[in-house]
């Protein structure tokens, strides 16, 4: 039945989008009939992909694998029957080399370098402004990217920021997509931002023919994996 769902729902999503409707990600609890299961040990040479480290329970549909990529490349790769059916991309940023998001953290309250509680209200208070602020940038660097690429071909359509765990800290999940003009997805991004208080954090993946890494090549496919992806962030090993 869930299985059934979920390919309804990926078909919705490719055929029924009103055109210049604002498009909303789907906000999925995690499954509860889907076993979690402890991470593979993949072998010595996998060892610099950063996903072996904090990959913790997974879950997946029916018949689905999810496992860190082969190789030093920061992806998580999700496949079936052994074919890979698309990937997400973690990307970590030390905040010695983010001056503007040194500026924002400043401007909350948040001394560089300083020991925080990650669990305490107070903390949590005030980083999710701070990331909230650096999402709406991302979001404005994407509309501007996409304004001058697509013209009024494609409209962007954000997710409103939904705060959520990431591992043990407190993080932003956000998205957006590129609507068609004539109907049907152009492009859908999903995103997790978590901060520890020295590393950023930025969890991503898509359905866009124009990204390399971090996506699906069916939006399909995406959008019966999106609350397992949703499981799977709450678990990590972080910090």
């Amino acid at each position: 039945m869930l299985r059934l769902y979920h390919l309804l729902l990926g078909s919705i999503l490719l055929v029924s989008i009103p055109v210049g409707a604002k498009f909303v990600l789907p906000q999925f609890s995690p499954p509860k009939e889907v076993k979690s299961s402890a991470v593979v040990k993949l072998p010595n040479s996998n060892e610099g992909n950063i996903w072996q480290k904090i990959l913790g329970n997974t879950a997946a549909p029916t018949n689905w694998q999810v496992a860190a990529c082969e190789g030093n490349a920061p992806l998580l790769c999700v496949s079936s029957k052994g074919k890979r059916l698309g990937t997400v991309e973690i990307n970590i940023y030390q905040l010695t080399n983010n001056e503007d998001f040194r500026k924002k953290l400043l401007a909350a309250g948040i001394t560089s370098g300083s020991q925080v509680d990650y669990q305490s209200s107070q903390y949590q208070t005030q980083v999710l402004p701070v990331l909230k602020a650096w999402v709406a940038d991302h979001y404005a660097a994407f509309a501007k990217d996409r304004q001058s690429e697509y013209g009024k071909e494609i409209t962007f359509s954000a997710y409103p920021p939904q705060p959520v765990p990431i591992g043990k800290l407190q993080g932003i999940r956000y998205g957006f997509a590129g609507l068609k003009e004539q109907g049907g997805v152009k492009e859908q991004h999903i995103g997790h931002v978590a901060f520890d208080g020295s590393k950023l954090y930025v969890i991503t993946t898509a359905f866009d023919p124009g990204t390399q890494t971090g996506k699906f090549e069916q939006l399909e496919n995406l959008a019966i994996f999106q609350p397992y992806l949703y499981a799977i962030a709450s678990d990590l090993r972080l910090p």
